[in-house]
Parts: structure tokens; sequence; C-alpha cells
């Protein structure tokens, strides 16, 4: 699913919340609402930003850091491209292969005949 990262119309698909950041801060941090989430109700993504003093410049932040998520996610996948089995790895599973069977080999007892 393709997501529009158009300014104008982010803005219309946008929940925006306000809240107090955590923090250190003193009297400020903790009577004003500077920091900002949003919710991009298509996508399902929240971006929070506690960054900087005001609430406009966080609110700036957010939807610049929503907009790169949608692009992000807007990126068609690309196409993984099976590698080979090395040989060493071939070799190995021989290796081990025989050495089992010998193993094997070894518990069966010698001259007696199986009968079922």
């Amino acid at each position: 699913m393709r997501y529009d990262t158009d300014p104008k119309a982010l803005a219309k698909q946008v929940i925006i919340e306000t809240f107090r950041s955590s923090g250190p801060g003193g009297q400020r941090k903790n009577k004003v609402a500077t920091a900002v989430r949003l919710k991009h109700l298509p996508s399902g993504i929240s971006v929070t930003v506690t960054k900087h003093r005001f609430q406009s410049q966080n609110l700036k932040l957010a939807f610049e850091r929503l907009q790169h998520q949608l692009i992000k996610l807007n990126r068609p996948r690309r196409r993984r491209i099976p590698t080979s089995v090395p040989l060493r790895a071939i070799e190995r599973k021989r290796e081990e292969k025989k050495s089992l069977s010998a193993k094997k080999r070894q518990r069966k007892p010698v001259g007696t005949i199986w009968e079922d």
C-alpha cells in the first residue's frame, strides 16, 4: 500500500497529541506541554518528539520524521537473490554422513542371519 507524503494530506490524516515531556528540565518542563505525538491513522505509525523547547519546533520535526517513515514504507522491497550452497558445506555434509554410516555398520553383528 502506498501512503501519501504530501504535507497537506498528512495534516488531514494524523491525530496530534501534546503532552509534557519527561526527564530533567525543572519548572519549564513541568508546566508547559511542548512534547508532540503524531498518530498516522492509515498506516498506524506513531511519532513522538520532545527534542526542542517549543511545541511548534517539535511539531515541525514530528511531521518531518513521519514523512521520512512513510517514504521508507513506500519504497519497494528489493527481491532476494538466493545464493548457492558452498562446496565446502556440501563436502562437510557428505563426511558427516559417511561417519554416521560407519558407526551404524559397526553396530550390526557380523556373520548372523536376520530373520523376520
